[in-house]
């Protein structure tokens, strides 16, 4: 194992062109008690990211060295994962409401899910928006588990899925069942395969610490679902994929990056576990990291797939 730069590992020679050497971690927070869900917002020039215990979003903007933190929304009903739609607007995934929401160009707040079969969500956790619109999130129950990230709850419609929901025609579907704690998601940039998380080694050592490849087919169902890109250490949480098709993902205290055939390439580590990460800034090529009680930001190589 070779070192490139301070704070990375190099597994593969790829992993050289991915990364730049002469670029050092920038601390950009640290007051938040479990940091998750950055989205970027390109056309504001801003990051929004959810602190889900302290019940809050919080926006970063790019002034001076550092930049500086605002509030973005109190009482965001334990927000974690958010993304943006193909008109731009935010979609959160709300643990303490146990619902997916998109808000309005106005501030108002609309409800995409938050029941399956007449039966209250668990806890969505992550959401990513296909270029057709429709919205796929995973619904684990960790939000219900404890009122630390939530309400402490019960699982009412007897699973941890994942959904699809069709904005146009009102419709919510499963389009997996068999995941033990479904976490991040996202597309491959050709959008022909989608790629999720379990997170299950998190409480349970013995338990899936990997994310599953599955190929996306015509009617938007899934099909496959291998153990592609297998984590030795941490587990994977929140991810993200680069315009040449690598993962990048959180692994415990780092992030480890993945050719998209499932060999690792290299790792950046951090002082903290990292649960999220997003491509932003102008280029795309500026890595943001919700650490634990941080967020962090790295430049890279590499350009991130675009977001709204």
């Amino acid at each position: 194992m070779a070192l490139v730069g301070p704070d990375a590992e190099h597994y593969d020679k790829r992993f050289v062109w991915l990364i730049n050497g002469t670029c050092q971690k920038e601390l950009l927070y640290d007051g938040c008690r479990w940091s998750e869900g950055p989205v970027w917002f390109q056309d504001g020039n801003y990051l929004v990211w959810s602190d889900i215990p302290n019940n809050r979003m919080m926006r970063w903007v790019p002034n001076g060295i550092t930049g500086s933190v605002s509030v973005f929304r109190t009482e965001s009903n334990y927000s974690n994962g958010n993304t943006r739609d193909r008109e731009g607007r935010l979609v959160t995934c709300e643990h303490g409401a146990r619902r997916v929401t998109r808000t309005e160009p106005d501030g108002s707040i609309t409800v995409i899910a938050d029941s399956y079969n007449g039966k209250r969500l668990n806890s969505p956790n992550d959401v990513v928006v296909k270029s057709d619109g429709t919205i796929w999130f995973t619904d684990p129950d960790y939000g219900i588990m404890s009122d630390y990230e939530g309400h402490k709850g019960e699982v009412e419609y007897g699973g941890r899925y994942v959904f699809r929901f069709d904005p146009k025609s009102g419709e919510l579907a499963v389009v997996c069942d068999d995941f033990d704690k479904p976490n991040g998601l996202a597309f491959s940039p050709d959008e022909k395969e989608l790629y999720i998380a379990d997170s299950a080694a998190a409480h349970e050592a013995d338990k899936p610490r990997h994310i599953r490849a599955f190929k996306v087919n015509a009617d938007n169902t899934l099909s496959g679902g291998e153990a592609r890109f297998v984590l030795k250490q941490g587990f994977p949480d929140g991810f993200r994929v680069d315009t040449d098709g690598n993962v990048w993902t959180s692994a415990g205290a780092g992030i480890d990056v993945f050719a998209r055939e499932g060999d690792v390439l290299g790792r950046i580590n951090f002082p903290q576990g990292v649960s999220n990460l997003v491509f932003g800034g102008p280029k795309r090529n500026r890595l943001f990291v919700t650490c634990t009680h941080e967020l962090y930001s790295v430049y890279v190589t590499a350009t991130g797939v675009q977001v709204p």
